[in-house]
């Protein structure tokens, strides 16, 4: 089952930081997918063996959803105050969950680990 271009879009985001360079292309996401210029509010929760390992939350639906999804998925892995910045290796054990905060509820998807332990 493929990734949703959510999930990889976060995903994509904490690679970004990794790798130390640019890689996620706004302009064609944006183009492709319209729903992305949408001013959402969202929650990237990061997870090791079902441990919480970092988090980060929109307080308000300020940003593009494209923007708050990368500002939360960076945030999330390298400056939640309750755990220090995750690494390559957690970066691949770990489960990335995004809640989407919309008039309707929440919506809710989980991405498995890339690596397994």
């Amino acid at each position: 089952m493929s990734r949703s271009v959510l999930l990889q879009l976060a995903r994509d985001s904490i690679q970004e930081v990794l790798e130390a360079q640019r890689t996620i292309d706004r302009t064609t996401l944006l183009h492709e997918h319209p729903l992305l210029n949408e001013k959402i509010a969202t929650t990237v929760n990061l997870y090791i063996d079902n441990e919480l390992r970092g988090t980060c939350t929109s307080k308000e639906a300020n940003k593009s959803l494209l923007e708050d999804i990368v500002y939360n998925a960076k945030c999330s892995a390298f400056q939640d105050k309750n755990f220090t910045p995750i690494t390559t290796s957690e970066y691949l054990h770990c489960e990335v969950e995004l809640l989407l905060t919309t008039p309707d509820g929440v919506i809710r998807e989980k991405d498995p680990a890339i690596l397994k332990n």
